[in-house]
This record gives structure tokens, sequence and C-alpha cells, in this order.
């Protein structure tokens, strides 16, 4: 990571002043930053604000975006706003990005008429900023992602082909993750050699059935490259560096409105005509996700107190008057919150400053803005309470979005999937049904307020227009909806990337739940989030280099508010050691000296979630070998990390002979070809292993023998 220090310009002095070489000027990492969508999927929201300056855990998205190009080692930020809108201007006038001790050495603001993104980019194109190289990015994108690495591969492959334009870096995924719960799911097909892009369409989906099932792939395509990856499990970061021969080609082609749909399916097309190619990036270890629509929303909220954006996470305070502190549950609470004796805050909670929570109030799997209100009795379930925000006692509020100053009355409930724009205020005892937009801005057919309402109530019915085809029906409710974020989830594989995948077991067991419409929610969602709390904890915790006993007390507190089973706890144990391992290795130390150091500094927690060493049987040692080795199939050197943990839990006692055996012989263990390729360096240990014990049976064996001919020699 680059420090702000050492990328500090003097502020906002022009770069451009005097004369600098144009290889100097390539050096410079420039990125251009979209602040308009030119969607309606925030409405009503970005009826009064665009969307880059709705906040997600309390900080506005734009902060969210220019935090993670600071720390990617960005210099130059063009930023580009619609010029009928002096919002994103005035809040960036008054930031740190403007300010005298700016961390770029050029921020600029540019303005502009555009109605698409293509008219965006060629009006970047006529503007002539862009000198080489430079990073496209979405206002919406919250990430903590390096750079510098795919720059340089970006560069390197550019100076062998002066024809490689572009690199999109994308974030694997499950095709079932929640982030890509969505009626639109992009295809990659991509050569892996040269990680280009080849091909790319769109599916669409609906909730009753599909809309489009198939991929149009040429034949000649197939013929033309021994090897393709049909890639539906990736997650379009919305991230893009481009070279200037990418504005060009907008320009070229003024049809072109969207990046995907129209550009990157036009230039992928005309490849023979023009002889141009896109290549990918595909992020693994790393967080980057665009807040492109409700669902979004929700999911990177829950993955960014769940700590998956680390560094970048509320305590890290990192914006001025910020002063978040961590509790226990992932629960971050700043300096100047009344909170009454009795009221509850459960798990995975933001609250910020100035706010008053009164009597018996539950909260759980919220965030909570600042200078709130909240009565007695309150319940706050998946909610999204932004600043200035009064609720009367009795109220219930779940899986909603409530935006700044809005007022709800005494004993209301507000129903999933409902969003409460700004200065909405609604009456006593009112019940706003489900996925219902109220804004204070009338409409042409706007509903009666007070029959809606209640009561000294202000705000209409916002009945949602969509502009395209991808904002349909489907999107209303796949993506729209706050309340089918918890349906849609019961299918996904995990709840972040950087988690594991689960076992065939648990998967098959989530499929059956997402079956039935009847089934809770709940248990699935605390299994998930208790693996994400503990991968993040365990995680966090060796990398302080805390003790044994610190980070075992921590996990014993996360299994008992989630009341996780023994695997859970073993899997998510599993998954830490091989993030942390993984790291080490990165950082150049040895597998083995890496394996060694972090299973002997921590055996006894190894030693403390196995169960079965007075019994024949090894369920417990077997679950936690087969954990290892389904973690590390996907992992870089994957097979020589197994051997070295097979050893290292031999030599500390940790799993006995037995164990080894049957797990060698368990079925699981070869279940698919990945699972045997992973184990095949570990195929010598465990001969090894077995020789030993078959000598040592047999040593046993002569030495009863010899004993028992002494005794008959002393009788004799």
């Amino acid at each position: 990571m680059v420090s702000a220090q050492g990328r500090r310009g003097g502020g906002n002095a022009d770069p451009f002043q005097g004369f600098i070489s144009a290889d100097e000027r390539e050096e410079l990492l420039q990125a251009v930053v979209l602040t308009d969508t030119f969607e309606t999927r925030f409405e009503p929201f970005t009826l009064e604000k665009p969307r880059c300056l709705l906040p997600l855990a309390n900080t506005l998205l734009i902060d969210h975006t220019l935090e993670f190009l600071l720390n990617a080692g960005i210099e130059e930020v063009f930023i580009y706003t619609h010029a009928d809108c002096d919002l994103v201007e005035n809040h960036l006038d008054a930031s740190k990005w403007k300010s005298s001790l700016s961390p770029f050495k050029k921020f600029k603001i540019l303005k502009t008429t555009a109605t698409s993104v293509g008219d965006v980019m060629r009006d970047l194109h006529g503007k002539h900023l862009i000198a080489g190289d430079f990073l496209l990015v979405s206002g919406d994108v919250v990430s903590n992602m390096p750079v510098e690495e795919v720059w340089a591969q970006h560069r390197a492959r550019r100076i062998a082909d002066k024809n490689a334009i572009m690199t999109m870096i994308l974030r694997e995924a499950g095709p079932s993750h929640r982030t890509k719960a969505s009626p639109t799911s992009p295809v990659f097909i991509i050569d892996p050699t040269k990680d280009r892009c080849l091909h790319y369409e769109e599916i669409r989906r609906s909730q009753t059935g599909p809309k489009s099932s198939y991929v149009s792939i040429d034949p000649d395509l197939v013929k033309s490259f021994p090897e393709i990856d049909i890639r539906n499990d990736l997650i379009d970061c919305g991230i893009d560096i481009c070279t200037p021969e990418v504005l060009g080609l907008w320009a070229d082609s003024f049809d072109y409105q969207s990046p995907r749909k129209h550009f990157l399916y036009g230039v992928l097309k005309d490849y023979e005509l023009n002889g141009k190619t896109i290549h990918t990036h595909i992020v693994k270890d790393h967080y980057a996700a665009r807040v492109r629509n409700l669902k979004a929303y929700d999911s990177v909220s829950r993955d960014y107190i769940s700590r998956w954006v680390y560094p970048l996470c509320s305590d890290a305070n990192l914006f001025t008057g910020d002063s978040y502190r961590l509790r226990r549950g992932n629960v971050y609470q700043e300096e100047g919150v009344v909170l009454s004796r009795s009221a509850i805050i459960k798990q995975r909670t933001i609250i910020g400053t100035g706010t008053n929570i009164g009597e018996g109030t539950y909260i759980t799997d919220s965030v909570i803005g600042r200078r709130c209100r909240i009565g007695n009795n309150v319940i706050l379930d998946g909610a999204y309470i932004w600043d200035d925000v009064v609720i009367g006692d009795g109220t219930e509020i779940r899986h909603a979005i409530v935006a700044n100053g809005v007022v709800i009355g005494s004993k209301c409930r507000v129903e999933p999937g409902v969003l409460l724009s700004y200065g909405v205020k609604l009456g006593d005892e009112v019940s706003i049904p489900r996925s219902m937009r109220i804004t204070k801005l009338q409409q042409d057919e706007a509903r009666t307020t007070s029959e809606l309402l209640g009561k000294d109530c202000e705000g209409y019915e916002f009945v949602h227009e969509y502009e395209d085809e991808e904002e349909s029906d489907d999107e209303l409710a796949m993506s729209g909806l706050l309340y089918n974020m918890a349906e849609l989830a019961l299918s996904d594989a995990s709840i972040s990337t950087l988690a594991s995948e689960l076992s065939e077991d648990e998967y098959a067991m989530s499929r059956q739940r997402a079956d039935s419409f009847g089934t809770s929610v709940s248990d699935d969602e605390e299994r998930d989030h208790f693996h994400h709390d503990a991968v993040v904890s365990i995680v966090d915790s060796l990398k302080e280099g805390l003790s044994a006993d610190v980070v075992q007390l921590e996990l014993v507190g996360l299994r008992m508010s989630a009341n996780a089973s023994e695997h859970q706890v073993r899997r998510a144990v599993v998954t830490a050691f091989m993030k942390h391992a993984q790291r080490q290795l990165e950082e150049g130390v040895s597998a083995g000296e890496a394996i060694k150091q972090l299973l002997t500094k921590y055996k006894e927690m190894l030693a403390r979630i196995v169960f079965d060493r007075e019994t024949d049987e090894k369920p417990d040692q077997v679950d936690l070998l087969l954990l290892f080795q389904q973690d590390l199939v996907e992992r870089s050197k994957g097979g020589t990390i197994l051997l070295f943990v097979a050893k290292e839990l031999y030599d500390l006692e940790i799993v006995e002979d037995e164990a080894f055996e049957q797990w060698w012989d368990n079925e699981r263990s070869t279940a698919t070809e990945a699972l045997k390729k992973v184990r095949q360096q570990t195929q010598p240990f465990i001969d090894w292993m077995m020789t030993e014990e078959s000598d040592e049976e047999e040593s046993d064996e002569e030495s009863g023998e010899e004993e028992e001919e002494d005794d008959d020699d002393e009788s004799e």
C-alpha cells in the first residue's frame, strides 16, 4: 500500500505548469470517476441526491471510492459530475480531497450535460486531459484492492502488444453469490493463457423462469482457441484500466452508450476489423464491488461491517470527525452515543455519534446514522437509518432504508423493502406495506397521503418508472426490494468472495431451504455470519500475533452467541489459518516454515476443536483433515501446503495415525479430481506413516514372542 504522505502533491497545484515529458506524464497514475450512473435504481433517493452521495456504513459512496483510489496509489483524479447538480462539487469542495493537504497531486471536477457513459467518454476524449493509461471507475465502488500489480501487468502486456487497450478488473464469486443476485447475469468467455476476453454476453432471467439461458458463441472462436473459460461466476467491479485508444474508440462509435453491453461487446465483436484486445484481471484475495442496486447496497454494507474491506473499516476513522470503536460482534459505536441501560445492541451494527436510543429498544444487523432519536421499545432488524431520523416508541422497521430527516410516529410498522426518502413524515400507528417507496416529491398520480401515512404526514407514494430493460419488473422483484435479500441469500454459497466454499452437504442443505418458502432464513444467515465473523476475528488476531488463549477466547464468544456447531468452528479455524499462511507465502516465507510456525504456536487451539481421541472412529480429526484439503484445492501451492499441514499435525500429535488412515480412505477425500490432485504430494507421507505403524506392530509382536519364550525358560 502506498502511503498518503508519499503521494501528497502540494494540494491542487497544477502539475501541467512547466514542461513535463510524455514519459514522465505516463508514469503518473490517473483516474476518472463517473459520479452519474444514468440509472434510476435508487429512486426516489436519487431524485434529490446522486447515488455517489448516498451513505454506506455512514460514509458517502464517493468517499469510499476516493479512499480506494488513494490506497491504490492514484495521483491525479478527474471527477465527472452532471452540470445541473452542484451537490457533488459542494461536498468535494468541503472535503479533504480538495483541501490544501489533498493527498492527490491533481483533483479536478468536470461538469457535463451527458446522458450516458458513452457521452462522458466522448466528452473526455475531446478535452485531451488523459496523457497515458488511466483507471476508469464508477463513483459507487468499494474496494481495498491494490492496483500496482495489475497496472504493471497491463503495461507489460501493452508494451508487448500495442493493441491490448484495456484490462477489466473482475472479482471471483460463485454464480449464486449474493452480490450477483440480479436479473442480468454477465458471462465472460476468456482465453486463460493470455487472460484475454474473447466474448461478452448478458443472460437475462426472471423469477418465474429464464428469459435467456443460452450464450451465443461463434464456432470459429471455439476452433481458434484450444482452451477457453466460460465464466458466469465473476462480479463486474466497474474498474477498468484503459489506454487513450479506448477514448478514441468511444469517439468513433456514437451508438456506444454502455461500457459493457455496447462498448465491450462491440470491440470484441469487431476484433477482425480493429484488432484491439481487452483483457481481464480476476481478484481473489481482495474485495471490490459496485453498489449498483439496492441488493448490492445491502450486500456490500454487510461485507463492510464484517471487515471484508479491511483496512477500510469504520473503526479506522479515516475521515474528520469519525470516532468509531469496535465492540464484540462487529458492533461499531461512535463517541457521543446515548444508549439506555435496557437497550439491546446485537451483532453487525453501526451507530453514529449524537444518536439517542431509548429503553427496551432492540437493534441488530443495522446501520444507524448520526443525531438520530430512537424511542423506547423500538425494533430495528436489518434496517438502514440515515442521519437525523426520529423514530417513535414501539415502532418496528425490518430490512428497509430510511433517509435523512425522516420522522416516524409511534407504534408504526415499516415492512421489508420499504424506502422512505428525505424528509418524509409518518403519523402514529401507520403500517407501510412491503416494497413501497415514499417521497416528499409529488408525482402526477400520487396516492392521497393521509390515508396512507396517517395524520400530520408529509409524503407521497412513489411509483417507479423504469427507463430501460435492465430496470424492468424483474429488477424491482430481484434487486430493488430489500426484503428479497434474505430470500435470495438462501442459495448463496458464501457471504463474501473471501469466504471458503460450503461443503457439498451444507450446499445441498441450503438449496433445499431455498426451495421452501416456509423455511426461516435466520439459521442459514446465522451460520454464514458466524463463519465470516470468526474468520475475520482469527485472521486479525493471527496478524497481530496474539496468543492462542486470546484467540480461543474470542472464538468461544462468537460460537456461543451464534450457537455454532463443532464443524462450523473447525471450518472457520481452517479457513483463517490457511488465509494467514497464504499471506505469509506471498511475503516470501517458505510453505514449510509458515505452516510449522503457525501450527506450533496455535496447536492448543487445534487440539480443542477435536473430541474423538478416546474412540476408535475419528470423525472430528477426519473432518479437520477434509476441511484443510477442501480449502487448499483453490489455493496456490495447495498440494505442497497440505503435505506440510499433515506432517505438522502428525508431529504435534493433534491428528492420530488412525485418523490419517480414515481420512485417506474416506470417499469424500477423493470425490473430485481436484481433491485427488491436491493430496497427491501427501501420498508418500501417508505411505511412510503406514509403514512405520506396520513396523511398530511387527516389533511389538516380536517383543511379545520373546517375552513368552523367556517366561517358558524360567518355568523350566
